[in-house]
C-alpha cells in the first residue's frame, strides 16, 4: 500500500538526506531522483544536490549555465527548475588525465587530476560547495543529496568535498547504496563501513541494496547478516527493473546498448566516440517502436545502419583523428555515398565539416585537423563556452521545438544554409540536404517533428508521438511507487526529524 503524507499544512522542516555508494554506478542517481519525487508527492519542496559530479552528460539551466545532467533529471523529478547550486562543481574529462572544471555553471579552465587535488585549491572549492548547499537549503526542504563513487577511498578522503565530509557539513541522514548484481556485497558493505571514521559512521542510518533479481524473501538471512556486520538496518531491497525509464548518468550504461542492425526496423546507429558526451540526446529514439537504436565503433556494423549519428564529444579534434585512424570515417563516407542519412550533433556537427581548429587549446594540444568533409563548414574552438536553452523552428516545419546548446566552438560557412530558426532571428546548424545536416542543438531528437522528418525516407509506418515531458513525469511516479513499496519510508522519515 502506498503511503503518502496526508496534509501539506504546516509541513515540517526535515534534515537533508544523502545517498552514498560502495562504488560508482550502484544506483545513487536514480534513487535520489526517486526520493525527490516522493518528497514532492508528500507535500514537501525538495531539491537535489551533488557537490561534485564527473560526467560528460551535462545540461543548461534556465539562466544559461551548465550543470550535470543527473541533477537536472533529479530537479525535474522534484518539480523545480535546475540551478547551478544543485551541482556547483562539474568535471568534464577531456583526456584520460585532465578535465574541464565547471564552477557554478561556468568553465574555469582545464586541470590535471594532480592539480585538481592540491589541498589549497580543494579548500577553495569546498568553500564554494558549502555556500551553494546552504543557499539551496534556505529555499528547499528537504535537500536530497548524492555522493560520488565510493565513500571509502582512503587516498582521497582528506581532500573529499563530495561524500562524508559533505554529509557532516549538512548534518544529513545518510544511506549507503550497493549493487547486488555486481556480487561481493557483504565484503563491499562491511569494508565500506569498517573504513569509515567513527564520526563519519554515525551519519549512516541504513543500507539500500539495489538491483536484486528473484524472490527477495530468499535473502532474509543475508539481510540479517549484513545488519549484524554493519551495525545499521537494511531499509530496502530494490528489485532489478527495466520497465521504468530514467536517464542514465554514466556512459557505462552504453555497453548494454551496443547491439546490432536488425531486419524490419529503421536502424539508427550512434557512433561510439572516445569522449562521447550528452548521450541522453538519443533516449527519445529508444522509445520509438519504428527504430532499432544501437551504439557502435565497428565500421562494418555502422555501414548496415540507415541513419548514422555523430554525437557530441568533449574532445572534438582527438576524436576526429581517432575516427580517421580506426576506419570509421571511411565507413561514414561510404554510407553517405550509398544515400544513407548522416547527421551530426554539436561535436559531431563540427566533425562533419572541413576542418576544426583549436587555437586556444581549450580541448586538446593539437591545433587543427581536417574534418570528414561532408559539410562545407569550418569550426574554430573558442575560449568562451556557449550555453543556452532554445526554442526553434526545425526547417520551417510546423511546431516549435525545444533544445539546448553547450559548445566551445563557432562554425562558419561561405553560404548560409541553416537547419534551425530561432525567434530572435538567429539560426543554427547547416543543412546540406534532408539526409545530411549538422546542428549545435542538443535535445533536437526529443522533438516529434524532427524524428518523423528523419524517418520519412525509410518507413511509411506512423507512430502516435507521445508527449515526452508527460512520459518522463510518469516514469518518476513509477519510480517513486517502486521505492515506496520496497523501502521503509517510516524509518526514513524518522531519521530526517530534527
Amino acid at each position: 500500500m502506498i503511503k503518502v503524507v496526508e496534509s501539506v499544512k504546516n509541513i515540517e522542516r526535515l534534515k537533508p538526506i544523502m545517498f552514498v555508494g560502495t562504488a560508482s554506478d550502484v544506483g545513487k542517481s536514480v534513487i535520489t531522483a526517486g526520493f525527490c519525487r516522493i518528497f514532492k508527492q508528500d507535500g514537501y519542496t525538495p531539491a537535489p544536490f551533488k557537490a561534485q559530479n564527473m560526467s560528460l552528460n551535462s545540461y543548461v539551466t534556465p539562466e544559461g549555465l551548465e550543470i550535470g545532467r543527473a541533477q537536472a533529471v533529479q530537479a525535474e523529478a522534484a518539480g523545480v527548475n535546475c540551478h547551478t547550486d544543485m551541482n556547483p562543481v562539474l568535471l568534464k574529462p577531456t583526456t584520460d588525465k585532465s578535465s574541464q572544471v565547471i564552477l557554478l555553471g561556468k568553465p574555469v579552465g582545464n586541470m590535471s587530476a594532480k592539480d585538481y587535488f592540491k589541498p589549497a585549491g580543494r579548500e577553495q572549492l569546498f568553500s564554494e560547495v558549502k555556500r551553494a548547499f546552504h543557499r539551496l537549503s534556505e529555499r528547499y526542504n528537504p535537500i536530497a543529496m548524492e555522493g560520488a563513487g565510493s565513500i571509502s577511498e582512503l587516498n582521497l578522503k582528506s581532500r573529499d568535498i563530495t561524500n562524508m565530509r559533505m554529509a557532516k557539513e549538512a548534518g544529513a541522514a545518510t544511506y549507503l547504496v550497493t549493487d547486488i548484481e555486481r556480487g561481493g556485497i557483504f565484503a563491499s558493505l562491511y569494508g565500506t563501513m569498517a573504513l569509515l571514521d567513527e564520526d563519519e559512521r554515525k551519519f549512516i542510518k541504513g543500507i539500500i541494496i539495489n538491483k536484486f533479481r528473484g524472490d527477495i524473501s530468499l535473502f532474509d538471512e543475508g539481510k540479517r547478516k549484513i545488519e549484524e556486520l554493519c551495525g545499521v538496518p537494511v531499509i530496502g531491497i530494490l528489485p532489478y527493473f527495466k520497465d521504468i525509464v530514467i536517464e542514465e548518468e554514466d556512459s557505462v550504461a552504453l555497453t548494454q546498448k551496443m547491439t546490432k542492425a536488425v531486419d524490419g526496423k529503421v536502424n539508427v546507429v550512434v557512433i561510439l566516440l572516445n569522449r562521447l558526451s550528452n548521450f541522453t540526446d538519443f533516449n527519445r529514439l529508444e522509445s520509438d517502436t519504428r527504430i532499432n537504436l544501437f551504439y557502435s565503433n565497428n565500421p562494418n556494423e555502422i555501414c548496415k545502419a540507415d541513419i548514422l549519428i555523430l554525437p557530441g564529444t568533449k574532445n572534438t579534434i582527438e576524436d576526429t583523428i581517432a575516427l580517421k585512424n580506426n576506419g570509421i570515417a571511411d565507413a561514414i563516407r561510404e554510407a553517405y555515398s550509398m544515400g544513407k542519412t548522416i547527421i551530426g550533433i554539436c561535436g559531431g556537427y563540427q566533425m562533419l565539416g572541413e576542418s576544426i581548429a583549436d587555437p586556444h587549446h581549450v580541448e586538446s594540444n593539437i591545433a587543427e585537423t581536417a574534418g570528414l568533409g561532408l559539410l562545407p563548414v569550418t569550426t574554430i574552438l573558442q575560449a568562451e563556452k556557449t550555453t543556452r536553452q532554445s526554442f526553434f523552428k526545425y526547417q520551417h516545419l510546423e511546431g516549435t521545438c525545444i533544445g539546448y546548446e553547450i559548445h566551445m566552438g563557432e562554425t562558419y560557412a561561405a553560404e548560409t544554409k541553416p537547419l534551425n530558426f530561432l525567434p530572435d532571428g538567429q539560426t543554427d546548424g547547416y543543412k546540406l540536404s534532408d539526409k545530411c545536416w549538422g546542428t549545435y542543438m542538443h535535445g533536437i531528437l526529443d522533438n516529434p517533428v524532427v524524428i518523423n522528418h528523419l524517418l520519412e525516407p525509410y518507413t511509411t509506418s506512423h507512430q502516435e508521438m507521445i508527449n515526452y515531458a508527460q512520459y518522463k513525469n510518469e516514469q518518476y511516479d513509477k519510480l517513486a511507487a517502486l521505492l515506496r513499496e520496497h523501502i521503509d519510508l517510516d524509518y526514513v522519515y524518522q531519521s530526517l526529524k530534527y
